[in-house]
């Protein structure tokens, strides 16, 4: 006999859970009528049971229907990511239906406790299996969510640097500059450090220019500023007043479509609270009055002063070193680099700047 071993008690499982013959004699001992009145009241009972699992089952399903609604039209306000949002939804509404049938099981008498337990553990196993693919998803999920760039930016993380071509659940694939595909995994792009030169509007562009000792620095100061302010894509003084000008000269390239485009979106007032409260959007208080016209405050930052310059930064061993900076769009970050170190090779000579050779001095000494 198979005992239960209690400290203080002593009970057989035979005596705590009735057998099959003992539930099989009870019945046949039962009179006819009382066996017909046990079997209609079970089966009334287990009707009542899934009468109401089928309604509880439907008004979570059509609950289910609506959350999932409603939670896919605060994504699609906010812009998230397609992917992300599908996978997001779709991994709600399994949870919620495992909610809902466990609730159904219990309503018609199904014990779910070692259900919900089985369930447990085979979530723990498959989550210890696949540690590193679950650390490349939420890396995944987490730059979906902050953004930290977007495609067709440029980055530099994990040791490449490249053009983002496209942004996956478990990694990103950049495109170098000599058009290679690098697949890199989300995990460490989460954690680690990520250099994106496109996050900015503005950017600035340094050269190193080396002068001749003769030559005069003020001159080449002035030869060098003339040929940076020549170009309208290099910022005149402050990045404020640039934008501003950029957006005038888009306008009247563009006319009617691109003040349409231009101008602030005000159907943000005849919507509802909720709907304001989702969308993610701020309200933009413009500051009429120009940078120029900003006055020093102890508590106010004053605008950055973005004009070219030009300093003497070293004084080497053939040549006056200057270091030339300027500020542009990041979109033409390139184009005005290349640009401008052409433009500094054909025009400083004409104004009398000299490039210096590296120079070696040899002494001879004649014996005796």
């Amino acid at each position: 006999m198979n005992l239960l071993q209690i400290p203080g008690l002593t009970t057989t499982v035979t005596d705590s859970i009735p057998t099959i013959k003992e539930e099989t004699a009870m019945l046949k001992s039962l009179p006819f009528d009382e066996l017909v009145d046990k079997l209609v009241n079970t089966m009334v009972t287990f009707a009542i049971n899934l009468a109401i699992a089928i309604v509880v089952f439907y008004i979570g399903r059509l609950i289910i229907n609506k959350l999932y609604n409603f939670v896919s039209s605060i994504f699609e306000r906010r812009k998230l990511d397609r992917s992300l949002a599908t996978f997001i939804l779709s991994m709600v509404r399994i949870v919620l239906y495992f909610i809902v049938i466990v609730i159904v099981i219990g309503i018609l008498g199904i014990n779910t406790s070692s259900f919900i337990a089985i369930f447990a553990s085979a979530g723990v196993a498959i989550g210890m299996a696949l540690s590193g693919t679950l650390q490349n998803f939420a890396g995944g999920v987490l730059i979906l969510l902050l953004k930290p760039y977007k495609i067709g930016d440029f980055i530099e993380a994990q040791g490449y640097s490249g053009t983002v071509h496209e942004i996956q659940i478990f990694h990103t694939i950049i495109t170098t500059g000599d058009n290679k595909a690098i697949i890199i995994p989300n995990g460490g792009l989460s954690t680690g450090s990520i250099n994106n030169y496109s996050r900015e509007e503005y950017r600035r562009v340094d050269w190193t220019i080396g002068i001749s000792y003769g030559n005069s620095v003020e001159n080449a100061r002035n030869c060098i500023l003339g040929i940076l302010r020549s170009d309208n894509r290099v910022v005149e003084k402050y990045i404020d007043v640039d934008r501003e000008k950029r957006a005038e000269e888009l306008k009247h390239t563009m006319g009617s479509d691109a003040q349409s485009t231009t101008t602030t979106d005000n159907t943000e007032k005849n919507t509802s609270f909720l709907r304001r409260l989702f969308s993610g959007k701020k309200k933009i208080i413009q500051n009429t009055a120009s940078p120029a016209d900003h006055k020093p405050h102890p508590f106010v930052a004053v605008p950055l002063d973005c004009s070219p310059t030009v300093n003497v930064s070293n004084l080497g061993e053939s040549s006056v070193d200057l270091t030339v900076r300027a500020w542009t769009r990041t979109s033409d970050f390139w184009g005005v680099y290349f640009a401008m170190n052409e433009r500094f090779y054909n025009e400083l000579p004409k104004a009398g700047i000299s490039f210096p050779f590296p120079q070696l001095d040899v002494h001879t000494y004649a014996q005796k």
